[in-house]
């Protein structure tokens, strides 16, 4: 059973119908023992990052989610608050990944928010297991993660080079949105799934 981490951050619907297509069983819960007894959890997330990590710690989630020792899957937001702090909000994060959340600055030739379809690189484990690279994925995001030694996946907009997914031990996060990004993205969660 997949754990989808209920914690009031959004897009539950999208993961959740993703999941359905690749036949996943899953459930939605905040409740500390379901999310502990699940063979994989999932933390998804838009919006802002101080009030999606607030949240997670009015639930009482904050210790749950640091403790679990099976694979756990950040998305965009969800992987924002995994990392050690946030510039939206002055947010302390989790502090798993080694990663700073920063504010792009637009330019001449980039807007932000980065959204859109834009290429991931430098891929590296099991996460992107059949890829090589160069792959289109799916991102709406104003604060990006900053490369670190959890970077598994780069991606550029607005002249930075970004954190696109991370990893520590058995955490992974995706800055982008598997669950919006067709079949890269569907072949992306299922590598999860198998994990």
């Amino acid at each position: 059973m997949i754990a989808i981490v209920d914690y009031d951050a959004g897009n539950i619907e999208s993961v959740s119908n993703a999941l359905r297509r690749l036949g996943a069983e899953f459930e939605l819960t905040a409740d500390p023992e379901r999310i502990i007894a699940a063979e994989k959890v999932i933390l998804p997330g838009v919006g802002n990052d101080a009030e999606a990590v607030a949240s997670l710690r009015a639930k009482g989630l904050e210790p749950v989610i640091k403790g679990l020792r099976r694979p756990v899957l950040g998305i965009c937001v969800g992987m924002q608050i995994m990392c050690r702090d946030s510039e939206e909000g002055n947010a302390i994060g989790l502090g798993i990944f080694d990663a700073h959340v920063k504010k792009f600055i637009p330019t001449e030739d980039s807007k932000v928010p980065h959204m859109g379809w834009n290429t991931i690189a430098n891929l590296d484990g099991k996460l992107f297991k059949g890829m090589k690279g160069g792959q289109h994925v799916y991102f709406v995001h104003s604060y990006y993660a900053s490369l670190c030694p959890d970077t598994i996946a780069t991606c550029r907009h607005a002249g930075v080079m970004f954190s696109a997914a991370l990893k520590y031990e058995n955490f992974y996060g995706t800055q982008f949105h598997p669950e919006k990004s067709g079949d890269v993205g569907e072949q992306i969660l299922a590598n999860f799934l198998a994990l």
